[in-house]
């Protein structure tokens, strides 16, 4: 299933560090390559981000696998976000960009396989796909054997199919020429009529009698001349020839004489029309053809023009605004139906100032609501030196500012709710599609900072939001609440506003979408002004309230809530009320738990030591004596097989000189074979014999910088510290000094099981014998260890043989642990693995920074908001009255000092420096809230 444009973001590049990572060893491999890399090549008008292009394409199946597939460069380039009216272009490129800068390198990466030469890959066009099995034969001779053909994967899509021409006679001429050619159309050439004179003149007499005297060059030159002419018989004059009925043409050996010789059924001559020309009729020519105009008519006689024709009238946007304030039911209703569509549809080209008088008449369409519900008729009056006391009268000029006082007088209707009148549910309609229109329209912000000075339309707004509580009523008052939303970032509402009281009134109910909406068009009032927005008068109900709403698992609400507490808590005087009329510390542990909304712990792991390997030695280990004889009875290839499987492993990056490795192979089988009587293999049957184990070992002639000789290595394998039995298990060596004085120099030699090495030990370097039991004897004497690196007995120390043998025990069991120990150990001892540290960070939701892209990911959504209004609080609540009173009420009680911020804050402490140190985008918010909230003890000691 392809993404759409609205599901797939628009490409761009992303200048993280794994992109400058990923484009530096693009860079490298270009340079090795000696080819040319477009490190940000366009599509279009895009420039593509490598990195997400590579692994979008790698994650699909490669180059091959996409080229492969029908119609999938497209499908590419929409998922990753290439968007055009043109997808066959579109696709193309991408397809040619990925194959010129990545093809090559994902080979090399993602395959691991030589990609082919450049001059069959970079050099040539990306046309079809294979280039995993692209050489330089297979590429030469497909390119030669499609001369002519065509090759549709150029266009990065899928191929269309060709139409297949039919297959030409091979006898023809034109076959022949062609070779599978396009082929040029037949030739069309107009019928032209003779324009000459009628009369021949004496040059073409004497050629006419040239043609009589031989006519079929007279036929064979006007067939050549005009390729239409019809043949004429001898004799027949000029200007009777017309459309050709029969074809000769000049060279007949190309053509079939049955051709020749066809005749239609029905040959009729055609009836053709003398056509005036200016050699046959110059006199009509001479007259001047001027269009020919009709006399003048008399306005007497002229017929008047009927209603409905000649003038179109005005455009539909005006017959609406006319008809809107005509005042008549049916045309407010044609006018309102439209004015709906056109404000949805078009509402980018609708403004209230290129239509004036359109604001007023929506408006009072809408104050009709005010009749079907209360005993009242709302007019609006511009009148500037009249002031009325009517109750319905409204101030057009300045706003109505005891519009709330008069709807709380009005008397309500009985309006029944399940039942109402025809009429009066169509002029309910007109009402909601006039306020529908202007919750459109205020949409767009030009319009909504033109209304935000009309104050009938804040009146209006009051009006609705104080009708009585209906269900026919809901959808009204939301589109009211919708338009209060957009108005009140232009606006600058006091605390007796009746707008701003409205507004407020709604945080105690009970709907979702009301308390949404309002909770919105508080915190934007102001928003685009220089003015501040004070939010004066939040009774503590609706404090505690909003308190409440952020334990809801409502983000939308949520999101709401904190940005009206941001705006709230920005002014002194409200954090003084917050804290006397609400539990502040409930609120404070609030948005400390709103921190980590969202949050996801995630875990990265940093490199402090990479990853070594030991060095590679020529000295392979001897062959244990029980391995010895199960070797000597295996043939020869497979007794070099088993001796490079035992004493050898597999490691790329690693070489044992031919020398070293058949010395070594020679010293420990030449001795029993010979006893056996077995031939020893030849050098050369060695060497091949034993890089045939591991396939990626080979035989090679290394000459190292400096050396003056070479050197013939077999190359992939490394000799093994210790070495293998048949069935895998490795040996243990003895590291007993043979010589007490050099620690130096070990015994060496292997054992399979740790008995046999702990009897090696007590019998061959301990001089001990076992009794006729079978056991050593437990006798007192001076002993010393020499085992590898242990310095616990390192000088003679007199002790029972018992005692000293469970020391000696305890170094063969680490050396040769059980088969469970064995098998976890790790199957390459020579690499040393990388020392690390996983660090455990917390994220939450962040967003880029549009003014500077290439910065840092930054804090955004609630966690932003919450800690934005801990940093209002600790600011502001030292500033407040409840301070000094708090601060007077601890110093009466003898308690800590600190104020507020210490009691609000100081158990949250630990949560904040946890956030501080986990959550690196929110790092800087809480480093700056814990600076605030520090109390003077704590600065004091820290200037100490």
């Amino acid at each position: 299933m392809t993404s759409t444009p609205q599901e797939v973001q628009m490409h761009a590049i992303d200048r993280t560090p794994d992109y400058e990572e990923f484009m530096n060893r693009l860079r490298e491999y270009h340079a090795k390559r000696g080819t040319t890399l477009d490190p940000e090549p366009k599509v279009g008008m895009i420039h593509l981000d490598l990195l997400k292009v590579f692994n979008h394409i790698v994650a699909s199946g490669g180059y091959d696998k996409v080229s492969e597939e029908k119609l999938a460069w497209r499908r590419m380039a929409a998922e990753l976000g290439l968007f055009s009216n043109n997808e066959a272009s579109t696709a193309f490129s991408l397809k040619e960009k990925f194959y010129k800068n990545l093809a090559a390198f994902e080979i090399s990466t993602v395959h691991g396989k030589e990609p082919p030469p450049k001059e069959i890959l970079e050099d040539v066009t990306a046309k079809g796909a294979s280039l995993l099995t692209r050489t330089r034969e297979n590429f030469r001779g497909k390119r030669e054997s499609n001369v002519n053909a065509t090759d549709s994967a150029a266009s990065g899509d899928d191929g269309t199919p060709t139409r297949d021409r039919p297959a030409l006679d091979n006898t023809t001429s034109s076959a022949r020429a062609s070779r599978g050619l396009r082929e040029a159309p037949p030739q069309r050439v107009i019928f032209q009529p003779d324009t000459g004179p009628s009369r021949a003149t004496r040059h073409a007499s004497s050629q006419q009698a040239t043609h009589a005297a031989s006519p079929a060059a007279n036929q064979s030159q006007a067939s050549a001349h005009h390729p239409n002419m019809q043949s004429m018989p001898h004799g027949t004059h000029q200007a009777a020839r017309g459309p050709s009925i029969m074809h000769h043409p000049p060279n007949g050996e190309n053509t079939s004489q049955m051709v020749l010789s066809y005749q239609p059924k029905h040959l009729k001559p055609l009836q053709l029309r003398a056509v005036a020309t200016p050699s046959s009729a110059p006199i009509e020519f001479q007259r001047s053809r001027l269009p020919h105009r009709p006399a003048p008519m008399d306005p007497a006689n002229r017929q008047p023009m009927l209603p409905g024709t000649g003038f179109d009238g005005p455009n539909i946007y005006t017959r609406c605004l006319n008809a809107l304030r005509s005042g008549v039911p049916t045309e407010q209703a044609f006018a309102l139906n439209h004015l709906v569509k056109i404000s949805f549809e078009r509402g980018d080209k609708y403004r209230f100032d290129a239509f004036p008088g359109l604001a007023e008449g929506l408006v009072e369409k809408a104050l009709e609501v005010g009749s079907l519900f209360y005993h009242v008729a709302w007019a609006v009056s511009w009148d500037a030196f009249v002031d009325s006391n009517e109750i319905g009268c409204l101030d057009g000029n300045n706003g109505t500012r005891d519009i709330l006082e008069r709807i709380e007088s009005l008397v309500e209707r009985d309006v029944p709710e399940a039942l109402q009148t025809e009429a009066f549910a169509d002029k309910l309609v007109l009402i909601t599609e006039a306020v529908l229109t202007i919750r459109n329209m205020v949409t767009l912000p030009e319009n909504a900072h033109n209304m935000s000075d009309f104050y009938p339309l804040k009146d209006l707004v009051c009006i609705i939001m104080h009708l009585p509580a209906k269900d026919s009523l809901t959808e009204l008052k939301q589109m009211a609440l919708d338009i209060a939303e957009q108005l009140t970032p232009f606006m600058i509402l006091a605390a007796d506003d009746p707008l701003y009281r409205t507004l407020l009134s709604q945080l105690a109910s009970d709907d979702r979408g009301t308390i949404l909406t309002a909770l919105r068009a508080l915190a934007r009032i102001s928003v685009n002004l220089e003015a501040t927005n004070k939010l004066p008068d939040v009774t503590g109900e609706a404090l505690q309230r909003i308190g409440n709403w952020l334990l809801l698992n409502d983000d939308e609400l949520i999101d709401a809530c904190l940005d009206l507490l941001y705006q709230y808590t920005a002014v002194v005087p409200n954090v003084d009320h917050l804290v006397r009329s609400t539990v502040p510390d409930n609120l404070v542990d609030h948005l400390v738990r709103l921190l980590s909304h969202g949050a996801r712990k995630v875990q990265k792991e940093f490199i402090l030591v990479p990853e070594q390997k030991l060095p590679s030695r020529d000295e392979i280990a001897p062959v244990p004596e029980d391995l010895l004889q199960e070797m000597v009875k295996l043939d020869e290839p497979d007794r070099v097989h088993r001796w490079v499987k035992c004493f050898f492993e597999e490691d790329n990056d690693s070489f044992v000189t031919q020398l070293a490795a058949w010395q070594a192979y020679q010293s420990a089988f030449v001795g029993p074979l010979k006893v056996i009587g077995k031939p020893m293999i030849t050098p050369a049957d060695f060497i091949r014999s034993s890089t045939s184990v591991y396939k990626n070992s080979n035989a090679q002639v290394l000459r190292e910088p400096g050396e003056p000789q070479q050197k013939f290595i077999i190359h992939g394998i490394r000799a093994r510290p210790r070495p293998l039995s048949f069935d895998g298990t490795e040996y243990g060596r003895c590291l007993w000094a043979t010589n007490p004085d050099k620690k130096n120099e070990k015994c060496g030699q292997f054992y399979l099981k740790s008995e046999q090495m702990w009897n090696h030990i007590m019998t061959g370097h301990l001089g001990e014998d076992r009794n006729e039991d079978g056991q050593f004897a437990n006798v007192e004497k001076e002993l010393k260890c020499t085992w590898g690196e242990c310095n616990k007995y390192e000088q003679p120390t007199k002790m029972h043989l018992q005692h000293f043998a469970r020391h000696i025990n305890t170094h063969v069991l680490a050396l040769l642990p059980g088969p469970e120990a064995q098998s976890t150990r790790p199957s390459k001892a020579w690499v040393i693995p990388a020392k690390t540290m996983a660090v455990t960070h917390e994220e939450t939701m962040t967003m880029r920074d549009e003014r500077n892209p290439n910065a840092p990911l930054q804090a955004a959504g609630i966690p932003l908001s919450a800690v934005l209004v801990l940093r209002n609080i600790a600011r502001n609540v030292v500033k407040t009255d409840a301070e000094e009173e708090f601060v007077k009420q601890q110093q009466k009680r003898c308690t800590e000092r600190g104020g507020w911020n210490e009691k609000l804050f100081r158990p949250a402490m630990p949560r904040l420096f946890e956030i501080l140190a986990e959550n690196r985008a929110m790092s800087p918010y809480i480093a700056s809230l814990l600076d605030l909230i520090r109390t003077e003890v704590e600065v004091e000691e820290d200037e100490d």
